[in-house]
């Protein structure tokens, strides 16, 4: 938090965002902690996507982990995991 904006990190950057366009949920604490949690777990998602993503890699895998890093949820299926870490591997090699 800054006086007049915010840093928000996302899976491909991070990005400024004014308070005005900010809203307050008004959580209690014990929500502010699951909300923490579920933030974290986006952010391991996040970082895991960042380390594989290239302007290199063809145009369907860029797209698959572009779509990954917008889903709505801080969990992959079973089969969004196997094919991240699949292209994890790939990209070690």
């Amino acid at each position: 938090m800054n006086e007049f904006s915010c840093t928000v990190r996302m899976w491909d950057g991070e990005y400024a965002v004014g308070l005005q366009h900010l809203k307050s949920f008004n959580y209690l604490s014990q929500e502010c902690e699951q909300m923490q949690l579920i933030s974290d777990a986006c952010g391991g998602l996040r970082l895991r996507i960042s380390r594989v993503y290239s302007s290199a890699l063809e145009e369907s895998v860029q797209k698959f982990l572009e779509m990954l890093g917008k889903l709505n949820r801080s969990y992959l299926t079973d089969l969004e995991e196997k094919l991240l870490t699949v292209l994890e591997l790939q990209i070690r090699e």
